[in-house]
C-alpha cells in the first residue's frame, strides 16, 4: 500500500540555474526555490494499477522518483509498505562501456540483491531480456529498446511488491510492451502495485485501471482511469 499525506518537494535553482537541495540553498545563499509537488494526498491500494498523467512538467516524474526513494518529501510524508523496484529512466544506471552482462549484475546490487543473487539471475536476466549475443556487448551499442529490456529484466529479479515505471514502456517493442503487460497484471493480481508515468494513454489504460491527474505540482483529480482520462483529454483540447 501506498500512503501520501501532505507530500511536498521542493528545488532550489541557485544563479547558474542549478538544481541544488534545499540544504544546498541556505549554505549558498541567492536563488530561486520552486515546489515540484504540493500538498499532495492519496493513497494506492493493493492490487491496483495507477497511471499518472498529466502535462510535462505537471510533477509525475518527481513522484515516481518520491517512491523509488530517490526523493525524499520536504514536506508531508509517504508510507510504502512493500519492495519497490522501478524503471524510471531507459539510461538510469546503465554505464555505456560495460556490457549488458556487467550491467546486470551492477543493477541487480544497486537493487538490493547480494552479489551471489545478482550473478545467479544473470542467466535468467539475459533470457527474459532476449537480447542474445548482445548481452556480452557493451550498452553503448544498444537500441532504446534493448536499454528498457535490460533494466525491465533486472528490475524483474527483485520481486517485487511495487513497480514504478517512467515512460519507459514506451520504448519498448511489441513483444516486451506484451511482457510488460503480462508482468504487471500478473503483480496487481497477487496484490502488488504498478505505478506508472506516460503519453501513450492506450498502453497506460492496459497497466491500469485507475489514474492520479497532476497538474501544476498538485492532484486534480484522483479515481477510475475511464473517468478521469478523458476529463483530462477534454481539459488539454481546451486548452488549446
Amino acid at each position: 500500500m501506498i500512503i501520501a499525506e501532505d507530500v511536498g518537494v521542493q528545488f532550489f535553482f541557485n544563479r547558474y540555474l542549478r538544481v541544488v537541495t534545499p540544504g544546498q540553498a541556505r549554505l549558498r545563499g541567492s536563488g530561486v526555490t520552486t515546489w515540484g509537488l504540493r500538498d499532495l494526498t492519496f493513497s494506492i491500494e493493493r492490487g491496483v494499477g495507477t497511471a499518472l498523467i498529466g502535462p510535462s512538467g505537471s510533477g509525475k516524474t518527481t513522484l515516481l522518483r518520491v517512491l523509488a526513494g530517490v526523493y525524499s518529501p520536504d514536506r508531508g510524508r509517504i508510507e510504502i509498505r512493500g519492495r519497490v523496484a522501478s524503471l524510471l529512466s531507459i539510461d538510469a544506471g546503465l554505464l555505456s562501456l560495460l556490457t549488458g552482462r556487467e550491467n546486470a549484475l551492477l543493477l541487480g546490487v544497486l537493487g538490493g540483491l547480494s552479489r551471489r543473487s545478482a550473478t545467479r539471475a544473470l542467466g535468467t536476466v539475459k533470457e527474459r531480456s532476449a537480447l542474445g549475443e548482445a548481452f556480452e556487448r557493451p550498452v553503448l551499442t544498444y537500441s532504446q529498446g534493448m536499454k528498457a529490456r535490460l533494466g525491465l529484466a533486472v528490475a524483474e529479479e527483485a520481486n517485487p511488491d511495487i513497480l514504478v515505471l517512467d515512460e519507459v514502456h514506451e520504448a519498448l517493442d511489441h513483444e516486451f510492451r506484451q511482457f510488460l503487460q503480462e508482468r504487471a497484471h500478473a503483480l496487481i493480481e497477487a496484490g502488488g502495485i504498478v505505478v506508472a508515468a506516460g503519453h501513450d494513454h492506450p498502453m497506460l489504460a492496459s497497466l491500469c485501471s485507475r489514474a492520479l491527474w497532476l497538474e501544476n505540482g498538485l492532484v486534480r483529480e484522483h479515481g477510475p482511469f475511464d473517468q478521469i482520462q478523458p476529463r483530462y483529454l477534454d481539459s488539454v483540447q481546451s486548452s488549446t
